[in-house]
């Protein structure tokens, strides 16, 4: 299931405004819900494959995090355990990663033993990553210099991707979370992943609201300034590196997005080349 969300940006509220123009376009991310992996998928198991091959497509992870206790929702492994979910996932990844490094490192073995001094680069980063994964944990976590990352990137390696974690709290505890997410914070720690607290049944009744005001209200009640999807988006669109820049006029307010650090040129050539 693909969902084209557009990017919360108050800054396009006031542009809107000052110019009243025609039209209003924001910024948008593509989120893409991929089935959940089981057990054994790096070998096959449940959706296996497909699934892995989906992730490989994207360019970062949302990892959505049980930490509610719900009667009425079963867990598939019959308890509440987000360490144990997180674990399950990352396993299927490192698996994968492993298997796909393992291939490279038998290619490119040989040319970096006969003194080609790009193999021996790729080797280099090659097996800093092989012992990474090998010590059960993900490539991102890897000590890799800057220029060493960057040739990591041409492995479009799983667990290489950026991650934000996403924990499903209760409605109480949606503003200073619950035992569940202090155990996934402390976890994902080395990682230096982003953890955020949203609650899916509240942010359900949110979307069910017909007005601003009622929607606003709710969220006052909640302890809340706006609702999770909106951090959510704003959360997803720092961890691909992205901002927002504004073109303004009579026929068109508009937000484009690009990379992190380009130039005023190359932010012009996202226009051009529209």
């Amino acid at each position: 299931n693909v969902g084209v969300v557009n990017v919360p940006d108050g800054r396009l509220e006031k542009l809107e405004e000052l110019v009243n123009p025609e039209r209003v376009v924001p910024a948008t991310v593509e989120i893409v819900d991929i089935a959940g992996l089981v057990r054994g998928a790096s070998k096959g198991e449940g959706l296996g494959n497909q699934c892995l091959g989906n992730i490989r497509e994207t360019e970062a992870i949302i990892h959505v995090l049980r930490c509610v206790e719900d009667g009425n929702v079963v867990h598939v492994d019959g308890s509440v355990d987000p360490i144990r979910d997180k674990e399950v996932i990352d396993t299927e990844l490192q698996f994968k990663d492993l298997e796909t490094v393992e291939k490279r490192v038998a290619k490119v073995r040989k040319q970096a033993e006969i003194g080609d001094k790009d193999a021996k680069k790729e080797f280099e980063v090659l097996t800093i990553i092989q012992e990474t994964l090998e010590q059960g944990k993900s490539a991102r976590v890897a000590p890799l210099n800057d220029i060493q990352l960057e040739l990591a990137k041409t492995f479009h390696l799983l667990t290489l991707k950026p991650v934000l974690y996403v924990c499903n709290v209760d409605e109480s505890s949606v503003v200073n979370g619950n035992e569940y997410s202090e155990k996934v914070q402390a976890t994902v720690a080395e990682e230096n992943a982003e953890v955020i607290l949203i609650s899916a049944a509240a942010e359900a009744d949110i979307a069910s609201l017909d007005t601003y005001e009622e929607r606003q209200e709710f969220l006052q009640d909640m302890g809340l300034e706006e609702a999770g999807v909106n951090k959510l988006i704003r959360s997803a669109y720092r961890l691909l590196d992205l901002q927002t820049y504004f073109t303004a006029g009579e026929k068109e307010v508009r937000a484009w997005t690009i990379e992190r650090g380009m130039t005023a040129p190359q932010a012009a050539g996202v226009i051009h080349t529209d």
